[in-house]
C-alpha cells in the first residue's frame, strides 16, 4: 500500500461554480514511503494547491485522498493535528512564512507547541538548528536579522521538529539568491537520506526537480499530464508539454 493515494480527486476554490472551473481535475497518483517525488508544471498548473491538500491544509471536494490508508477528510474532522504531525511543508518565501514579530526561538517552538502541546527546550531547538547547519546564537534574532538562506533553513528545522513522515517543499529555492539555492537543495537531499523521509518537491523548474527527485509528476491546467521515473520521463517522453519542459530545462542548464 502506498503512503499517499489519490483517486479521482477534484478541487476548486470558493466562488468558482461552473463545472469546467476545477482547479484540480480528476487526479490519480501514488507516493511510496521513502520516495523523492517532484511535481513540476508552469505557474497556475495546480501543483501548490495539490500539495496543500496532501498536507491537510485544505480539503478536496470530490474523489478520495488517503494517507497511510486513512481517509484525509475523516482525519481532518477528527484530529487535524495528527495530519500536521505526519505531513509538514516548507513554503516558498521564508520571509513570508515566519512572523516578523517573533524571534527564531518562538517560531521554532510553534509546531511542537501546537501539535505536541509542550514547550521545547533551548537544547532541543539547538539540535534542530544544528541539523540544518545553523547554531543556537540565532534563537534570539528576528527574521529581518537573518539572510534568506538562513530563514529557509529555519523553515526546514521547524518542519522537522515534529518528526514528520513526509516533507513537502513548495518552490523552496525560488525566492533565494542563485548562490544559496544549491545549498538548500543539498540540505533537503541530505536530510531525506539521513532521516529516511518521503520528500515531495514542487517547482516550475524541471532542472531543480531532476536534481533532487527520482519520480516525477508533470501537471498542466489542473491535470496530471504524465508521471513515472525521472530518467524515463527525461529521456523518453512523447508528451509535447513534457518535452517542452525538458528542452527549457536544458537551455537553462546550458546558460548556467
Amino acid at each position: 500500500m502506498s503512503l499517499v493515494e489519490v483517486r479521482g480527486m477534484y478541487f476548486r476554490y470558493p466562488g468558482r461554480h461552473r463545472e469546467d472551473a476545477w482547479t484540480l481535475n480528476d487526479l490519480d497518483l501514488e507516493i511510496e514511503r521513502g520516495a523523492a517525488v517532484g511535481i513540476v508544471g508552469e505557474s497556475g498548473s495546480g501543483k501548490s494547491t495539490l500539495v496543500r491538500i496532501l498536507c491537510g491544509l485544505m480539503a478536496h471536494q470530490r474523489g478520495e485522498v488517503r494517507f497511510d490508508g486513512r481517509d484525509m477528510k475523516d482525519w481532518l474532522r477528527s484530529d487535524s493535528r495528527q495530519i500536521r504531525r505526519h505531513n509538514q511543508i516548507v513554503f516558498q518565501s521564508p520571509r513570508r512564512s515566519l512572523d516578523p514579530r517573533m524571534t527564531m526561538r518562538q517560531s521554532l517552538s510553534e509546531p511542537v507547541g501546537a501539535i505536541e502541546q509542550r514547550k521545547p527546550s533551548d537544547s532541543e531547538m539547538a539540535g534542530w538548528l544544528e541539523r540544518v547547519g545553523l547554531n543556537d546564537q540565532i534563537l534570539s534574532r528576528y527574521p529581518h536579522q537573518l539572510s534568506g538562506g538562513q530563514l529557509q533553513r529555519v523553515g526546514v528545522a521547524r518542519a522537522l521538529s515534529v518528526n514528520p513522515d513526509v516533507l513537502y517543499a513548495d518552490e523552496p529555492t525560488s525566492a533565494l539568491d542563485v548562490s544559496v539555492q544549491a545549498q538548500v537543495l543539498n540540505l533537503l537531499m541530505e536530510i531525506r537520506a539521513t532521516l529516511g523521509l518521503t520528500l515531495v518537491m514542487v517547482s516550475h523548474d524541471l532542472a531543480v526537480i531532476s536534481r533532487t527527485c527520482e519520480q516525477i509528476i508533470v501537471m498542466k491546467d489542473g491535470r496530471i499530464v504524465e508521471t513515472g521515473p525521472m530518467t524515463k520521463i527525461l529521456s523518453g517522453s512523447r508528451d509535447p508539454y513534457t518535452v517542452s519542459l525538458v528542452k527549457s530545462a536544458r537551455k537553462v542548464s546550458l546558460k548556467a
